[in-house]
Formats: structure tokens, sequence, C-alpha cells
């Protein structure tokens, strides 16, 4: 009875039910509240919820191509009502040839986008030539990963994909995630219905695609995970990063490619 008694003793000073005793759900609830406070097995749960309510917002995916980057993303119009803006909300232009493409809080994400292109013409200033893409991602990024690591802060909730071109590698893709990581990709999905989408783009990518092939691949994809059956232009947003720089798609162009991209036997259901 007495080591039982400590045992419960012990229980109440760290602060855990005794009737739970260790068990990773009660001990959870212990470690959620703050991103400087790893639990036992290693998580850092605020990054985590970062990370789901990005799995809540917009679809967004990249293409990388042989002459140049695509990215495309799903328009969420919550209203009728709603003024239709003259920017786009999904995609931003960061340099002359880098942009990207984002999902999760857009007011996050502004703070980001404005610090990148700080950051972006500082180099340009300094230099006298465009900062590489690679090392503009990576200031970013560790701005994000401070945000995890200092008490008093929470983590960016907002996904990017960055699409860009450099002399010394070319064009590139690469995604970063709210813990401050980032990647290289061929091809990446972030958003609502990503690993769907991710399996398509498995499934079809090719790395000898043009820059024609790959707006069409991303309609492609675009059409079978987005949770609307009937994909028009005005629920989409594309942008494409080639040789003559950055540009955002008309809705006329994206209407034609829907028409020859021919999505009507392409259904949900192929999933």
């Amino acid at each position: 009875l007495s080591s039982s008694s400590a045992a419960s003793d012990v229980y109440k000073r760290q602060g855990i039910n005794a009737e739970y005793g260790d068990q990773p759900e009660a001990m959870s609830r212990r470690y959620d509240s703050r991103t400087t406070i790893f639990s036992p097995d290693g998580r850092l749960y605020q990054v985590e919820y970062a990370m789901e309510a990005i799995g809540h917002a917009g679809a967004a995916l990249g293409v990388l191509a042989k002459d140049g980057v695509v990215l495309a993303a799903e328009k969420i119009v919550t209203s009728k009502l709603l003024e239709v803006e003259k920017t786009s909300e999904k995609m931003y232009k960061v340099d002359d040839f880098i942009a990207c493409a984002v999902a999760g809080i857009r007011a996050d994400a502004n703070i980001l986008i404005n610090r990148a292109r700080l950051v972006a013409q500082q180099y340009q200033y300094k230099y006298q030539e465009p900062m590489p893409v690679e090392q503009l991602i990576q200031q970013i990024c560790d701005l994000k990963q401070g945000y995890t690591q200092f008490g008093g802060m929470r983590p960016f909730g907002v996904s990017f994909l960055f699409a860009g071109y450099d002399e010394k590698l070319g064009y590139q893709l690469y995604q970063s995630d709210p813990s401050g990581n980032y990647g290289g990709w061929k091809a990446y999905a972030i958003g609502q219905n990503s690993t769907s989408a991710q399996s398509v783009l498995k499934q079809e990518y090719d790395e000898d695609i043009d820059l024609h092939q790959a707006l069409l691949l991303a309609i492609k994809v675009l059409s079978k995970t987005m949770d609307s059956t009937n994909l028009t232009a005005d629920k989409l947003e594309f942008a494409t990063l080639d040789q003559n720089g950055y540009r955002l798609l008309r809705e006329d162009e994206l209407q034609a490619l829907l028409e020859e991209a021919d999505l009507s036997t392409n259904t949900t259901s192929d999933l």
C-alpha cells in the first residue's frame, strides 16, 4: 500500500492522473500547449497541429518541366457575393524568377512572402545579381524553424511550393512546411487531398514533359482530387515560371486548357 501511495504522489507532482498512468494519450495533453516542449516520444505537437491545419486548406501543386515550372491551386469561393480579387490568393511573385503557391493561413503566408521579397531584393542590391533559389528558401525556413523553438510563438500555419530559376541549377521546385524543413521535388502537392494528388503524380509524371504537358497534368490531378465534381476555370489558379519569368494564367487560357484536357470522363470515382 505504501508503494502504491508513493506512486500516486509522484503522479500528482508530475500533473498526471494516476488512473491513466503514463499512457501516450494522457501524456500528450501535457506537451501540446507549447512549441518548445518535446513529448516523451520525441514529437512537437503544435508543429503537427499546424500541419494538420494545412491539410484542410485548398489544394496546391507544383510540376517541374524541362522548360519551366507549373504552379496550380484550387480557388475556394466561400460565397457568390464575395468580390472576386484582382490579384491571386494562392500564387505570389517573389522575384522575377521566383514564385510560390501557398496552402494554409493566408495571413501567415503574407508575413513570410514579404520577408522573402525583402531578402531577395537585399541580395540583388548587395551583389548585383539574382539570389539563388535554394539560398532564399533556406533563409525563410530558418525563420520558420525559429518559431518552433522559442517561447511565446506559434508555428506559421502555412506550407509553400517555391518555383524558381537560377543559372547554376536551372528550374527548381521546393516544398517547405511549418517545421522549417524543405526539400526539392519534381512534382509535389500540398493542402487538401494531397495524399491522393501525390499518388496521381507518381503514376503520371514523366521527367521529359514540357511546360504545356505539365499544365495538362496539373489539371488532371486537380480534377481527380478536388471535392468539386465539375472543374471550371473560376475554381482554379495557374501560374508558370519559364524563360520569360512569372506569369499568372487568365481565365480564358484556363478554359482552353480544360477543353484540351477533356475531363468529361474523369470523375472522383477514378480514385
